[in-house]
Parts: structure tokens; sequence; C-alpha cells
């Protein structure tokens, strides 16, 4: 784990795409990831598929309500998958982009939901797991104040794809610290 007691001038936002939302039972399709700082600017990011059983994805894939309205040609995606980077490496090559961006500091994961990421990423990638910092920067607390406190509602466009998703988390949290500093 990264050191607990310096300030972060970054953040590692991740996203996944699964099968579904069991870590035990479901696997890991895609993942991005953007380092960024705290005025959102990139620094790094990274993008990849991993290689999965193309039965075994369909028949978690079907199960799943929102695969049905999937934005993309899913034999496409699933191809995408077939010929993906084995799970080993892609944690390796994430590894390695934390360990160069952040060199001792905290890497705080970032994203919407991201307590369901990390649970993947301890069950898929425990060498991963341990070099994050156990603080995380969840963009849906902000998202339940907003609606809560001030009837706010951010449209998204839930394309179920993970880089595109990050920039929509990064974008929801961005409007609503600008709405919070008026």
């Amino acid at each position: 784990m990264s050191d607990t007691n310096g300030f972060p001038t970054k953040l590692f936002w991740v996203d996944l795409e699964m099968t579904g939302l069991d870590p035990k039972h479901d696997v890991i399709l895609e993942v991005a990831a953007e380092i960024t700082d705290f005025d959102f600017n990139p620094v790094a990011s990274y993008e990849a598929h991993v290689h999965q059983d193309r039965d075994y994805v369909i028949e978690r894939m079907n199960m799943q309500p929102w695969w049905n309205d999937y934005p993309e040609n899913r034999d496409e995606f699933i191809q995408k998958l077939a010929d993906g980077k084995p799970s080993e490496v892609v944690e390796q090559e994430l590894v390695t982009l934390l360990t160069e961006h952040f060199q001792g500091e905290p890497a705080i994961l970032a994203g919407n939901s991201i307590h369901n990421d990390r649970n993947f990423i301890k069950q898929w990638w425990p060498t991963l797991d341990t070099k994050l910092h156990y603080r995380m920067l969840d963009v849906t607390s902000f998202k339940i104040l907003m609606q809560g406190k001030y009837g706010v509602e951010f449209e998204k466009k839930k394309a179920h794809r993970a880089f595109d998703d990050i920039h929509e988390s990064i974008a929801e949290l961005r409007d609503y610290l600008g709405r919070l500093s008026r």
C-alpha cells in the first residue's frame, strides 16, 4: 500500500466492465484507467480488453438486462475479449502505470460506485489492490448528496464502455463541485 500520511496530488480513475456484479462468479471484461491531477487534467491513461472464455461471457452476459441494449455490436465486443490480453498481463500493466506515476504517494482509487470495482480488483488483481490506498473517491457519494439535498440529477449516457464511463464520472464530479462552489 502507498504512503498513508502524504497528501495525494493525483487520482487513479478506474472503470471496469464485468459480466455481472459478483466478483466470485463474474469476471472483468474491460478496464480503463486514467490518472488525473485534482483539476482533472489527464496525466496518463490505459485501456484493455481482458481475455475471457467466449461461452462463459455469453452465458453470464445474457443474464444482464442491460446487455440487450448494449450500444455496440455484441459479437464485435465478444471478439475483442477473445483477442484480449490475459488478466495477469493487464494487472501487471496497471501496476506498472500506477508505480510510475504515483511513486510512493497515496494512489487514491476514483470513480462511480468504485467500491464494487475495488471488490473485483481484490478478487482478480490482488497485486494491484495492495498498491492502492485504502481511501477511495466515489462520485456516487456526491450523486447521493446532490440528489437528496439539492434535487440535482446529472444526465449520463450509460455507454457501458470503461473509458467513456471514466470521462462521464469526471464530468459528473466536475459538475457537482462547480455547483457547490457557487
